[in-house]
């Protein structure tokens, strides 16, 4: 973390005008019930995945996490100086990933209250669909973590990786991917209201991804992500060949239609 805000004070030293971000992973949690040691279990959650990003944009290791290594009995060596680097190392923007949300529950097996929040368990939410990776489908959770993170940090975001890693079949050199297109669709229209609707700074939207390669996830070249097609299977066996899906035409066509209607993206959206 301190070496990442010397790159960020080197690059504003280097020009000023400069707007440096980070890029976090980030998976909004939902209490599993409305109890509330299911709240605080979610909230210990999302605190987990904001340690990061508070050092980033705030400049200061949170006490959250301070006072979890201290019942840890961890300490860390770091100087008066390390510690001015990092409030001078702010970023200008927070990128980060949204592909699935969460629940976090503190009920054990039996129903019963589990009083240590470190041991809650992660849980699929009853309420939204999943792929067939278990990862949830939630594309209102993609406004509510844009509102978060705003209302969090005050500062710019970028939507930098949303996708969905599906299974694709071929017919006669064509991919119908509707369930891609669906998926990106939803994701782009609640940007849009987290825009509009909520006042939030969005600097931009790029999907995961373009083309098909090895899902960092799990390690399968079967899981796909890209608009476009490559053949090869989980064995590293296949022609290469390129194929561009139906996602890939409307994404096109999409992209060209927002930029003919305004200089902001998600007006030309619907």
């Amino acid at each position: 973390m301190i070496a990442s805000a010397q790159v960020v004070k080197l690059g504003h030293k280097i020009n000023p005008k400069f707007q440096i971000g980070c890029m976090v992973a980030n998976v909004p949690v939902y209490p599993y019930s409305s109890k509330p040691e299911d709240q605080m279990s979610a909230q210990k959650e999302m605190n987990r995945r904001f340690f990061y990003s508070d050092v980033h944009a705030r400049g200061e290791i949170p006490q959250y996490v301070l006072k979890k290594w201290d019942r840890k009995n961890y300490s860390i060596d770091i100087s008066d100086e390390e510690k001015k680097i990092l409030k001078e190392g702010k970023v200008d923007y927070i990128g980060f990933s949204y592909y699935m949300s969460g629940t976090a529950t503190t009920l054990d097996e039996n129903g019963e209250l589990i009083n240590d929040f470190s041991k809650a368990k992660w849980l699929s939410n009853p309420h939204v669909k999943a792929s067939d990776w278990g990862w949830q489908i939630d594309p209102v959770g993609m406004r509510y973590t844009l509102n978060i993170l705003d209302q969090r940090y005050q500062i710019p975001l970028f939507s930098v990786e949303n996708g969905f890693g599906a299974c694709d079949t071929v017919e006669n050199d064509e991919i119908h991917d509707q369930y891609r297109i669906d998926y990106i669709h939803a994701h782009i229209a609640e940007m849009k209201k987290a825009v509009l609707e909520d006042g939030v700074n969005l600097l931009g939207y790029t999907p995961w991804g373009i083309i098909d390669i090895v899902s960092f996830g799990s390690g399968e070249m079967e899981k796909r992500y890209g608009m476009i097609y490559v053949d090869k299977n989980n064995d590293g066996k296949g022609t290469l060949k390129r194929l561009k899906k139906d996602s890939f035409k409307w994404y096109q066509n999409l992209s060209h239609q927002m930029k003919q209607t305004s200089d902001d993206w998600y007006k030309g959206f619907h």
